[in-house]
């Protein structure tokens, strides 16, 4: 349903929010924030009458849509029957919530640490390798993003870090594989993937294996650029860690939850078990915060009769966890993870590979489920990027262009950097999909106007 445009209740909206919400990741007095008045399925809309296909799924969470019935009646149902309560009881919403992900989780990881979000996660998930190896050291990747607080925003390896990074916060970062803007001359998927882990196993060499606590991965990499590890690749991480007695954590917050097709991208990959899993997004799809920490029996054990030094007023939130109850079974039922596959190798990846065909803009595509980026170039022969890189004003022109054309055609696009990411909701129809697709076509164009 669109309701009826109500400008006057837009603009007071708008002003409102000028006058005293501060924006993250943002100049304040330089943006424009559009004034949402409603949101349903995949679709949004403003208080002009203007509706828009989201394929950005809010900020990559709302992986059932917007407004699902079924986790609506759920969240009111918790709240008529318990709207909060502390941490350190056992309450059956977030019993059943920790179940219920330990049910998807791989191998053992059978122990669920609520936070309020995946930068807490990713907080906590660290603070356990530490105190479970003793060593202060965190590897973690360039082309990455962990979260904005203090620890997590070290732990990235993308400009978002330069203004918060200490220098002191026992963080090194390295070179993941990605074959498409290689660090290692490589020319295919093997040689890139053995000598990412070269390049790892020296890091570690000198760094000194003794002193590494744990390597921090985001299974894909999701803001990074969505790009698949090569065949083979986080598996030798896996050994590597098993070798040096480092904790092996893998990211999930972005790419969890059905998002790449499976309940977890881990499980694309056959025998990679991390020790710790940080989620978050997807498990309730953003209708209530919620994050946590799959840990495995060996580092769970560590906190057996240790006391584990952290927590969270909100941790395991009724709210959360009944939201989160609801939307793993509504993913269940009505086989949403079985229609990101689907559709995603059926209808999104075939889609762009044809707009890649069409658009010399387009250097690359990649992803799967409905987790897909568009590499964006001025020239297909150099890869020279669309617009360089962490470009803004000006030099960002391109790409603000491409952004503005979506938009003019009803699509509302996650831009970044030099990519744009198709990512919308799991359960995305395919006429929907189509209809994102045609709106990416004729906005392409706009790009192409730039390349040499």
């Amino acid at each position: 349903m669109t309701p009826q445009p109500n400008p006057q209740v837009g603009a007071a909206v708008k002003a409102a929010d000028r006058a005293h919400v501060f924006h993250s990741w943002s100049a304040q007095e330089l943006i424009d924030p559009p004034a949402v008045a409603g949101a349903e399925g995949s679709h949004f809309w403003d208080y002009d009458g203007n509706r828009y296909l989201d394929f950005t799924s809010g900020l990559v969470f709302t992986n059932i849509g917007y407004q699902h019935p079924k986790v609506v009646a759920a969240i009111q149902e918790q709240a008529a029957t318990m709207t909060t309560f502390a941490p350190a009881y056992a309450v059956e919403a977030r019993s059943e919530a920790a179940r219920l992900i330990a049910e998807r989780t791989p191998g053992d990881l059978d122990k669920i640490f609520f936070t309020n979000g995946g930068a807490d996660a990713v907080e906590h998930a660290v603070r356990m390798a530490r105190l479970h190896t003793g060593r202060p050291k965190v590897l973690s990747a360039y082309r990455s993003y962990h979260g904005g607080t203090e620890q997590a925003i070290n732990i990235t390896g993308d400009p978002r870090r330069w203004a918060s990074d200490s220098g002191s916060a026992g963080v090194v970062h390295f070179w993941a594989p990605f074959l498409y803007r290689s660090r290692f001359y490589a020319e295919n998927e093997r040689q890139e993937c053995e000598r990412a882990l070269r390049h790892l196993e020296d890091t570690i060499v000198f760094e000194g294996p003794q002193t590494v606590a744990a390597i921090i991965l985001e299974t894909i990499p999701g803001t990074a650029g969505i790009m698949v590890p090569p065949p083979g690749y986080l598996a030798g991480v896996r050994e590597i860690c098993d070798r040096h007695g480092i904790v092996f954590i893998l990211d999930e917050v972005m790419a969890g939850f059905g998002r790449t097709g499976e309940w977890f991208a881990v499980d694309h990959f056959e025998g990679v078990v991390p020790d710790l899993m940080t989620f978050a997004k997807g498990v309730n799809s953003g209708y209530v915060p919620l994050g946590g920490v799959a840990i495995s029996a060996a580092v769970a054990e560590t906190f057996a009769r240790r006391p584990y030094p952290g927590g969270l007023t909100y941790s395991g939130h009724p709210l959360a966890c009944g939201a989160a109850v609801a939307t793993i079974r509504v993913m269940e039922e009505e086989g949403i993870v079985e229609q990101a596959a689907r559709l995603g190798a059926e209808v999104i990846g075939p889609g762009l590979a044809e707009l890649a065909e069409r658009h010399p803009s387009v250097g690359e595509v990649r992803g799967m489920g409905m987790f897909w980026a568009l590499d964006l170039v001025k020239n297909r022969e150099t890869r020279e990027p669309l617009v360089p890189y962490n470009a803004t004003g000006e030099a960002n022109a391109p790409m603000a262009a491409f952004g503005a054309a979506a938009r003019k055609r009803g699509l509302w696009p996650f831009i970044n950097m030099n990519r744009t990411h198709v990512v919308p909701p799991c359960n995305i129809t395919a006429s929907e999909a189509k209809e994102g697709l045609a709106a990416l076509d004729a906005a392409l164009t706009e790009a192409d106007a730039y390349v040499s």
